[in-house]
Parts: structure tokens; C-alpha cells; sequence
């Protein structure tokens, strides 16, 4: 079944596997807000052919801090994304997460969900911008008509990318957004531009209740808020929590869960000192810098983390659409993963 979304006349088709999911864009008269209207092109606009030029990154300030975006031409001004599962590809050769692959929404994610940003020719650094930061690489898994390969910007090594729910300069609804879609599940980020590394803003931490592996009574456990600003109609998903973990090999105030590890298990990240929300102890809550420079929350000085399998968005064919915790004892590679209960 398909549902087809238009914005500035444009189709924007989504098919499911299981059921038909309104994710939709804001409405057309949103399209044209002044930021938009200006640039003559929303933020959402799918990649359909390869880039004519080169494309320039800068600097804009936001609520999550100074954050990359783009620096010029119809899209200048929106918000840049990267992917903490694309690490995967740097690690291993892999297809990268975010990829012409199929998943149960239909839809292409490197040229519809999170369209990537491709250039021609070598990037250009706009204020705010580390040149020696800025490079490309080659993506051959894109789906763009009579194109073999197109080089996608990259900073730091990560590559960067739009979102399809951002329709203009300064919205930021891909922010700290825990992505079942793409392969294997990731965050995604904005990007400081001083380091290249993700821009997580403050972290907060709440309780959540939820089933152990999708079956049984409910449990009370330690979580993370995440999808901040995620609102696309007709799907209100902000603010959402998913349960944390510890992992058992890890020493106080260090982190065993590293480079393959990290992408199956992400840390939870913030750049400031994390916040408590009711029933959670602020005074047990702390940071501890990783050996990429990011700052990962810790509880009790051990490290917190999130599980890849618990991602999912309401209405999607992912975990059920609802929130579920899988990661619960998980004895792998690194160590066993654990909850946090409410009384610990």
C-alpha cells in the first residue's frame, strides 16, 4: 500500500511491509514560511541527480550549540546530520546504514529519508568551518538515474546528510533521533563543527517502563530521552526514552565498548553535565570523556549505553512499533549488558 505526500508539489511516496505509516511532511502553507520561501527549496527535498558543483558547509548556532549546515545554494541554512552506525562502513567496508537498501518503509534513505550531500569537486568551508575537517567520499550504492558514483561530503571522516522531516534553515527534527530504519539502527547527530564530533546537546535521564524482550510485566528502568524534536505529522515522537545499560567489563569511570562494539551498542552522549528527570538521582549522574573526544554519561561512574534492537518509531513495522527492552543481559563479545533498575 502507498501513501503519497506532496511538498512544493512534490511526491513522496511511502510503502510499508506490514501497514501503510503516515510519517508525512508539514503542510504545504508550513512549506512556505519566510526561511523557506527565501531559499526556494525545503530542507526535505529528496536527491535526484548528481550534484553540477561544489557544496559549502558552515557554521549556525542552535539550541544544541554551534552545528554544522549547509552554506549555500537552495538548501543553505539546513541542518547536517551524521550517523553513528555508519561507523560500520569505516570499520569494515560495509554498505554504509544509511543506503539504497531495502527496509519496511520503501523508502531510499540516502536520497529520501536522509538525503545525502553530495559535491562536485571539493567542498568549500563557510564561516564556522574547519577546512582541514571537510572531505568526500565515494558512494556507488546511491539510486540516481544514469549515475554510477557521486562523491558525498564528509567531515571528520563521518559522512553528512539532510532529513527529510526538516523543512526549513534552522529546524533541527533529526536531532539525537534513534533510527530503526536504517541497517544496522543508529543516532543521529548534528555536528560540532570545531571536532566533527555529534552534537548531543543535554542529556537527560528518566525513568521508563517497558516489557523485558517484548513479553511479560512491564519494567521500571534508567532511561535516555532521545528524538528531541522529532514531530513530523501525523507522528508526535518527541522526547522519547529508551533504557540505558551497563556493561560489566567496564571500569569505573572508563569505557570497554569501543569502535564495533560502540556501533551495536552507542553510548549516550551529552555535552554538558546530564540532567535528572523524577526518581532519578542527580548527584549519581556524571561524564566521562571517550578516546574520540565525545563525552558519554555515566551512572554511578559507570558508562551508559543504548541497544541498537531497541530503536523504533510508533507505527512502524520495527520492535513492534512500541517501546521494548531487548538488551537485557545480553552476554556478548564485550561483556553482559544490564538495566539499571529503579532501585538499583
Amino acid at each position: 500500500m502507498t501513501t503519497l505526500f506532496r511538498g512544493l508539489g512534490r511526491p513522496f511516496a511511502v510503502r510499508t511491509a506490514a501497514a501503510a505509516l503516515t510519517l508525512g511532511l508539514v503542510g504545504a502553507a508550513l512549506l512556505f514560511s519566510s526561511s523557506a520561501s527565501a531559499q526556494g527549496r525545503p530542507c526535505s527535498d529528496d536527491v535526484t541527480s548528481a550534484p553540477t558543483g561544489p557544496s559549502t558547509v558552515s557554521a549556525a548556532s542552535t539550541s544544541f550549540g554551534r552545528v554544522l549546515v549547509v552554506g549555500s545554494g537552495p538548501y543553505a541554512g539546513c541542518s547536517l546530520y551524521i550517523l553513528t552506525s555508519d561507523q560500520l562502513h569505516a570499520l569494515s567496508g560495509a554498505q554504509f546504514a544509511c543506503s539504497d537498501n531495502a527496509n519496511a518503509v520503501g523508502e531510499a534513505c540516502d536520497t529520501g529519508l536522509w538525503p545525502a550531500l553530495l559535491t562536485k569537486g571539493a567542498p568549500v568551508a563557510g564561516p564556522g568551518v574547519n577546512p582541514t575537517l571537510l572531505g568526500t567520499v565515494t558512494r556507488t550504492d546511491m539510486d540516481l538515474p544514469a549515475v554510477s558514483s557521486v562523491k558525498q561530503v564528509t567531515y571528520a571522516g563521518r559522512p553528512l546528510y539532510r532529513v527529510f522531516l526538516d523543512q526549513a534553515p534552522g529546524d533541527t527534527q533529526g536531532a539525537n533521533l534513534f533510527d530503526p530504519v536504517t541497517s544496522p539502527p543508529g543516532v543521529w547527530y548534528m555536528v560540532d563543527p570545531s571536532r566533527g564530533r555529534p552534537a548531543p546537546g543535554q542529556a537527560q535521564l528518566k525513568l521508563e517502563s517497558a516489557p523485558v524482550g517484548g513479553a511479560g510485566p512491564d519494567e521500571t528502568v534508567l532511561a535516555a530521552t532521545i528524538n528531541n524534536d522529532f514531530v513530523g505529522p501525523p507522528i508526535a515522537f518527541p522526547d522519547a526514552t529508551f533504557p540505558v545499560y551497563t556493561l560489566n567489563t567496564d571500569h569505573r569511570h572508563g569505557s570497554a565498548c569501543q569502535r564495533l562494539c560502540a556501533v551495536y551498542w552507542p553510548p549516550v552522549l551529552t555535552s554538558e553535565q546530564p540532567e535528572a528527570g523524577p526518581g532519578v538521582d542527580q548527584h549519581a549522574l556524571g561524564v566521562i570523556v571517550r578516546p574520540d573526544g565525545t563525552r558519554q554519561v555515566t551512572y554511578h561512574g559507570k558508562p551508559l549505553y543504548l541497544f541498537y534492537n531497541d530503536a523504533y518509531i510508533p507505527g512502524l513495522p520495527y520492535n513492534g512499533g512500541t517501546a521494548v527492552i531487548n538488551g537485557a543481559g545480553a552476554n556478548t563479545p564485550w561483556g553482559v549488558f544490564n538495566t539499571i533498575p529503579r532501585h538499583p
